[in-house]
């Protein structure tokens, strides 16, 4: 059997495991990130951790064959180069080289949406298809594709990403500097800013009445006040299902995939977002498209990340 070490590296916190071939979870932890230690101190505790959790595994540490980290922001998958991570406070940093460095084991790095949706493909919700577009719905909005149990990538590393394209009626400032980008709407802080604003202009609202501060409305907050009745919490889901159901009507052209998988905080939102989308996507496809594809609820969780990147690694390694 063998074994192979997956990480997702955040901002807030880290999740080791340690895996099978199979994708099996063998064994995990999570802890805090910490970034004000700097790139050193985050990839030695990367290194002591996995040990830790090989012993406590009872693998050998020589039977763990791998490592795989996601990592947020541009990276160099080639070069093993996490080239900006803002949250990290990295740039142009070679985690790659530094940790094998520390554990003397071959390390594979990749963005960490592009291993949430990896994992995805080969051992979750898209297993059994070809082609996979997968879409994270949490602070802002990523995606990715696999094809046929590859990553496909594009110039730059950035094929798939849909969070940034302009969309119509979309009229708050984006993180990266721009007005009208689709994660402003389609995001877990999209969902929550739309109610703010709306309940803001005077609109009626449970919301309301449940945070006198309407800045602490969540998303989850807009679920749960729709299920309860609230009409202002219905429409927001039903405009921002619709709004993502526009912006697959490009990408399903694009890439023809056979299962679309959503995942992320936002999408736990479920049906309230996802039958107003595919209704606005199945409007808006040539019939040739329609009823060609699924559209799924990812699978697993917290753990696609560490998942995606030990298969991932495994993968790449075996290739030679």
């Amino acid at each position: 059997m063998k074994y192979a070490a997956g990480v997702d590296v955040g901002g807030t916190n880290i999740e080791c495991g340690i895996l099978d071939e199979l994708g099996n979870v063998l064994i995990k932890r999570k802890y805090p990130t910490k970034p004000e230690r700097g790139v050193d101190a985050i990839l030695e505790s990367i290194a002591v951790t996995l040990e830790q959790l090989s012993e406590e595994a009872g693998i050998a540490a020589h039977d763990i064959e791998v490592i795989g980290l996601g990592i947020p922001g541009l990276v160099d998958p080639e070069a093993g180069i996490s080239l900006r991570a803002v949250n990290l406070n990295w740039n142009q940093v070679p985690v790659g080289a530094k940790l094998r460095a520390i554990t003397g084991k071959p390390v594979f790095i990749d963005n960490d949406v592009r291993m949430y949706v990896y994992g995805e493909a080969v051992a979750g919700a898209g297993r059994g298809h070809d082609y996979v577009y997968g879409i994270t719905i949490g602070t802002g909005l990523a995606a990715a594709f696999v094809q046929r149990g590859e990553i496909h990538r594009g110039h730059n590393f950035m094929a798939g990403e849909i969070g940034h394209v302009p969309v119509d009626h979309a009229t708050f400032a984006c993180g990266c500097g721009r007005i009208g980008c689709l994660e402003t709407i389609v995001s877990a802080t999209g969902i929550a800013k739309q109610a703010q604003t709306r309940i803001e202009q005077g609109e009626a609202s449970l919301l309301s009445e449940w945070f006198p501060d309407v800045k602490d409305i969540r998303s989850s907050d807009v679920s749960r006040a729709c299920l309860a009745g609230d009409d202002l919490s219905r429409d927001v889901l039903e405009q921002t299902g619709r709004v993502l159901g526009r912006a697959l009507a490009w990408v399903v052209p694009t890439l023809s995939p056979d299962v679309i998988v959503i995942g992320g905080g936002g999408a736990l939102a479920g049906e309230l977002i996802f039958a107003p989308m595919r209704e606005e996507l199945n409007h808006r496809l040539l019939q040739d498209y329609r009823n060609h594809f699924a559209i799924k609820s990812a699978e697993l969780s917290d753990d696609a990340g560490i998942i995606g990147s030990a298969l991932w690694a495994l993968h790449q390694h075996n290739q030679g």
